[in-house]
């Protein structure tokens, strides 16, 4: 897995500020950042922070840029929805060798790791067939209602796999950039730091959690899984590990 932090609000935490000031300031527009420097900034911010207000942090967003995942992944990403996604395209990109993500329980048993590359190598081999076969039937066709043998090529192989991609699994490597705002990636972590999520999205999670504090260290002083400042919302379902997690996540 490989995570970027592409893009993000510059002077965010101070964007914030002005923006949390002007809801409670005579002044206009053009005074609000008055006497907010780094000191009165982070202040204010870190009571905005434990007060739970959090309407005003959507003023700020990032982009990250993620390869190496699988569409197991992004099959939960893209449910929180208050974001933005460009994922690459299996309709338009022709996989001549996907790649594919193994799951470490499968990674650490020998028999299971060999059943799996075989899969994901049958795989291979029918997409390349399945591939093959349609772009011969478009190909004819289009030849034969008399469209120049460059375009009717071009036609085909898109149809053919547009069609053939259906073979693929979820262990399927993808790419993907996405942007979220600062409200948004509170939530994602909420849900997603969380020891009781899938494997991968957690992965993925806690590392764009270590970015984005890296970045504003304020702004994100209480992200993490639901556990860090309060009880467990999972009840029986819990992973009893809270201190574990705790400790964790306050030295990430």
């Amino acid at each position: 897995m490989k995570v970027e932090l592409l893009r993000y609000t510059p002077d965010g935490e101070k964007l914030i500020a002005s923006a949390a000031k002007l809801c409670y300031s005579p002044v206009g527009i053009g005074r609000i950042e008055e006497r907010l420097d780094g000191e009165s900034t982070d202040k204010f911010l870190d009571m905005l922070m434990n007060l739970g207000h959090e309407s005003t942090i959507e003023h700020v967003s990032f982009t990250f840029g993620v390869e190496g995942i699988s569409r197991v992944l992004t099959h939960q990403l893209v449910r929180h929805r208050i974001a933005s996604y460009s994922q690459q395209s299996q309709r338009y990109v022709k996989l001549e060798q996907f790649e594919y993500i193994i799951p470490p329980s499968i990674a650490e048993d020998e028999k299971a790791k060999r059943l799996f590359i075989e899969a994901m190598e049958k795989d291979q081999e029918y997409y390349n067939k399945i591939t093959d076969v349609l772009f011969k039937k478009h190909f004819n066709e289009y030849m034969s209602q008399g469209m120049e043998e460059a375009q009717a090529r071009q036609k085909s192989e898109k149809q053919a796999i547009e069609d053939a991609r259906y073979v693929f699994p979820n262990a399927c490597e993808t790419k993907i950039v996405f942007t979220m705002n600062a409200r948004t990636l509170l939530n994602f972590f909420k849900l997603r730091c969380c020891n009781r999520a899938q494997w991968e999205i957690r992965e993925l999670a806690t590392e764009m959690l270590k970015m984005v504090k890296g970045v504003y260290p304020t702004l994100f002083k209480n992200a993490g899984p639901a556990c860090l400042k309060e009880p467990c919302p999972e009840g029986r379902m819990t992973c009893g590990k809270i201190v574990e997690v705790r400790n964790r996540f306050d030295n990430l």
